[in-house]
């Protein structure tokens, strides 16, 4: 089963020191390394900061554009793994390990792979 395991954090990576993103950085690059030695991962990658989304909404025939995300929220969306492992316990047991897990919140969704059979 493929699993999406969505990075929240507060988004202030420029906020912190040269040794801070040095250190997060080297955690998520040792957590990639046992992922893919594990056979694990299919894709992942760090997203740009929310100040360069533009967010798409289309109503009434209109294509509405908005810089930034559309979110009131203190976390944002900042990376993603896709792995496929056997089951939402592993898919779980790979998401504590995420550095961000310890300062931020890892999402874990199945991803539809079968559509006969989404719940």
């Amino acid at each position: 089963m493929q699993y999406m395991l969505l990075i929240y954090n507060s988004g202030d990576w420029q906020d912190l020191s040269p040794e801070q993103q040095q250190e997060i950085g080297g955690a998520y690059f040792a957590f990639t390394e046992e992922l893919q030695a594990a056979g694990k991962m299919v894709a992942g990658d760090a997203l740009q900061p929310t100040s360069t989304a533009t967010s798409v909404r289309v109503r009434d025939g209109e294509t509405l554009t908005t810089d930034g995300p559309f979110a009131e929220t203190k976390e944002v969306l900042g990376g993603y793994y896709l792995i496929d492992v056997e089951s939402l316990d592993e898919a779980l047991a790979w998401a504590a390990k995420i550095p961000g897990a310890a300062y931020g919140t890892i999402e874990v969704r199945p991803v539809v792979t079968d559509y006969e059979t989404v719940a």
